[in-house]
Protein backbone atom coordinates (compact mmCIF):
# COMPACT_ATOMS: atom_id res chain seq x y z
CA UNK A 1 0.00 0.00 0.00
CA UNK A 2 1.22 3.77 -0.84
CA UNK A 3 0.25 5.64 2.23
CA UNK A 4 0.92 9.34 1.78
CA UNK A 5 2.18 11.64 4.63
CA UNK A 6 1.44 15.33 5.23
CA UNK A 7 3.76 16.34 8.21
CA UNK A 8 6.24 18.90 8.55
CA UNK A 9 9.59 19.60 8.03
CA UNK A 10 10.95 21.34 11.37
CA UNK A 11 12.79 19.65 13.54
CA UNK A 12 10.49 19.00 17.06
CA UNK A 13 10.22 17.84 20.25
CA UNK A 14 10.84 13.94 20.96
CA UNK A 15 7.00 14.13 21.73
CA UNK A 16 6.34 14.20 18.51
CA UNK A 17 9.58 12.71 17.06
CA UNK A 18 9.03 9.59 18.33
CA UNK A 19 5.80 8.57 17.83
CA UNK A 20 6.05 9.75 14.47
CA UNK A 21 9.21 7.30 14.28
CA UNK A 22 6.64 4.23 15.24
CA UNK A 23 4.74 4.81 12.99
CA UNK A 24 7.02 4.87 10.42
CA UNK A 25 8.78 1.51 11.48
CA UNK A 26 5.24 -0.11 11.53
CA UNK A 27 4.71 1.41 7.63
CA UNK A 28 8.16 -0.15 6.88
CA UNK A 29 7.72 -3.40 8.50
CA UNK A 30 4.51 -4.06 6.90
CA UNK A 31 6.10 -3.38 3.43
CA UNK A 32 4.52 -0.19 2.30
CA UNK A 33 5.64 2.88 0.77
CA UNK A 34 5.94 6.24 2.35
CA UNK A 35 4.52 8.90 0.19
CA UNK A 36 5.49 12.13 1.28
CA UNK A 37 7.06 15.74 0.73
CA UNK A 38 10.20 14.29 -0.02
CA UNK A 39 12.39 16.85 2.41
CA UNK A 40 15.18 15.12 4.09
CA UNK A 41 14.70 17.94 6.92
CA UNK A 42 13.17 17.67 10.17
CA UNK A 43 10.10 15.32 10.73
CA UNK A 44 10.37 14.23 6.91
CA UNK A 45 13.97 13.06 7.10
CA UNK A 46 12.93 11.18 10.82
CA UNK A 47 9.79 9.25 9.11
CA UNK A 48 11.64 9.05 5.86
CA UNK A 49 14.50 7.19 8.05
CA UNK A 50 12.08 4.98 9.67
CA UNK A 51 10.45 3.75 6.69
CA UNK A 52 13.70 2.96 5.03
CA UNK A 53 15.63 1.35 7.74
CA UNK A 54 12.41 -1.20 8.31
CA UNK A 55 12.28 -2.24 4.32
CA UNK A 56 9.79 0.11 3.27
CA UNK A 57 10.25 2.15 -0.16
CA UNK A 58 10.14 5.66 -0.74
CA UNK A 59 7.99 8.41 -2.99
CA UNK A 60 9.29 11.71 -2.30
CA UNK A 61 7.30 14.63 -4.42
CA UNK A 62 8.49 17.57 -3.77
CA UNK A 63 8.22 21.00 -5.20
CA UNK A 64 10.60 23.55 -7.37
CA UNK A 65 11.33 25.99 -4.62
CA UNK A 66 12.18 22.85 -2.11
CA UNK A 67 13.89 21.02 -4.59
CA UNK A 68 17.14 21.56 -2.47
CA UNK A 69 15.85 20.16 0.58
CA UNK A 70 15.13 16.48 -1.41
CA UNK A 71 16.32 13.54 0.41
CA UNK A 72 19.01 11.99 -2.00
CA UNK A 73 19.17 8.23 -3.05
CA UNK A 74 14.88 7.45 -3.13
CA UNK A 75 12.97 4.83 -4.64
CA UNK A 76 11.19 7.54 -6.93
CA UNK A 77 11.39 11.31 -6.86
CA UNK A 78 9.35 14.01 -8.33
CA UNK A 79 9.32 17.80 -8.65
CA UNK A 80 6.35 19.50 -9.10
CA UNK A 81 6.23 22.58 -10.31
CA UNK A 82 4.11 24.32 -7.39
CA UNK A 83 2.25 23.03 -4.58
CA UNK A 84 -0.95 22.54 -6.16
CA UNK A 85 0.71 20.13 -8.41
CA UNK A 86 2.51 18.41 -5.53
CA UNK A 87 -1.14 17.97 -3.23
CA UNK A 88 -2.55 16.54 -6.58
CA UNK A 89 0.67 14.06 -6.94
CA UNK A 90 0.53 13.12 -3.18
CA UNK A 91 -3.14 12.26 -3.91
CA UNK A 92 -2.70 10.17 -7.09
CA UNK A 93 0.22 8.37 -6.25
CA UNK A 94 -1.18 6.84 -2.07
CA UNK A 95 -3.98 4.56 -1.63
CA UNK A 96 -4.56 6.16 1.51
CA UNK A 97 -3.39 9.25 3.42
CA UNK A 98 -2.18 10.11 7.47
CA UNK A 99 -1.60 13.40 8.63
CA UNK A 100 0.43 13.90 11.41
CA UNK A 101 1.75 17.16 13.23
CA UNK A 102 2.69 20.32 11.57
CA UNK A 103 1.96 24.09 10.71
CA UNK A 104 0.02 25.75 7.97
CA UNK A 105 1.16 23.48 5.04
CA UNK A 106 0.17 20.31 6.52
CA UNK A 107 -3.07 21.88 7.54
CA UNK A 108 -3.42 23.29 4.25
CA UNK A 109 -2.80 19.54 2.96
CA UNK A 110 -5.51 17.95 5.33
CA UNK A 111 -8.42 20.59 4.68
CA UNK A 112 -8.04 20.09 0.61
CA UNK A 113 -7.40 16.19 1.03
CA UNK A 114 -11.12 15.93 3.26
CA UNK A 115 -12.36 18.92 1.02
CA UNK A 116 -12.04 16.36 -1.88
CA UNK A 117 -13.25 13.63 0.22
CA UNK A 118 -16.27 15.31 0.86
CA UNK A 119 -17.13 15.81 -2.44
CA UNK A 120 -16.41 12.62 -3.78
CA UNK A 121 -13.22 13.36 -5.24
CA UNK A 122 -11.59 10.35 -3.42
CA UNK A 123 -12.76 7.65 -1.17
CA UNK A 124 -9.28 7.21 0.23
CA UNK A 125 -8.82 6.47 3.87
CA UNK A 126 -7.62 9.30 5.78
CA UNK A 127 -5.97 9.13 9.50
CA UNK A 128 -5.04 12.10 11.62
CA UNK A 129 -2.39 10.84 13.89
CA UNK A 130 -3.15 13.35 17.06
CA UNK A 131 -0.05 12.75 18.71
CA UNK A 132 -0.01 14.28 22.12
CA UNK A 133 -3.41 15.93 21.37
CA UNK A 134 -1.65 18.10 19.04
CA UNK A 135 -4.80 18.01 16.84
CA UNK A 136 -7.38 18.05 19.63
CA UNK A 137 -8.70 21.61 18.50
CA UNK A 138 -8.88 20.72 15.45
CA UNK A 139 -11.41 17.85 15.88
CA UNK A 140 -13.39 19.88 18.16
CA UNK A 141 -14.21 22.36 15.25
CA UNK A 142 -15.11 19.19 12.91
CA UNK A 143 -17.44 18.28 15.32
CA UNK A 144 -18.99 21.40 15.73
CA UNK A 145 -18.92 21.67 11.94
CA UNK A 146 -20.83 18.46 11.69
CA UNK A 147 -23.21 19.56 15.05
CA UNK A 148 -24.06 22.78 13.12
CA UNK A 149 -24.73 21.56 9.82
CA UNK A 150 -21.53 22.86 8.09
CA UNK A 151 -20.37 19.27 7.59
CA UNK A 152 -22.43 17.66 4.89
CA UNK A 153 -20.59 14.05 5.43
CA UNK A 154 -20.30 12.63 8.94
CA UNK A 155 -17.03 12.76 10.58
CA UNK A 156 -16.25 9.36 10.58
CA UNK A 157 -16.90 9.65 7.08
CA UNK A 158 -14.11 11.38 6.43
CA UNK A 159 -11.40 10.83 8.76
CA UNK A 160 -10.33 8.81 11.57
CA UNK A 161 -8.20 10.66 14.39
CA UNK A 162 -6.15 8.43 16.06
CA UNK A 163 -4.33 8.50 18.99
CA UNK A 164 -1.33 5.89 18.03
CA UNK A 165 0.29 4.43 15.02
CA UNK A 166 -0.91 0.59 15.87
CA UNK A 167 -4.76 2.30 15.35
CA UNK A 168 -3.71 4.32 12.68
CA UNK A 169 -1.96 1.65 10.25
CA UNK A 170 -4.67 -1.15 11.50
CA UNK A 171 -7.35 1.73 10.19
CA UNK A 172 -5.76 2.13 7.14
CA UNK A 173 -4.95 -1.54 6.21
CA UNK A 174 -8.72 -2.11 6.97
CA UNK A 175 -10.11 0.43 4.65
CA UNK A 176 -7.83 -0.46 1.77
CA UNK A 177 -8.75 -4.17 1.61
CA UNK A 178 -12.29 -3.42 1.95
CA UNK A 179 -12.18 -0.97 -1.19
Amino acid sequence: MNICVFLSAADLDERYTGPARDFARLLGKAGHTLVWGGSDTGLMKVVADGVEEAGGRLVGVSVDFLAHKARPGVDEMVVAKDLAERKALLLAKSDAIVVMVGGTGTLDEATEILELKKHGKHSKPVVVLNTAGFYDGLKDQFRRMEEEGFLPVPLAGLALFADDAPTALAHLEENIASR
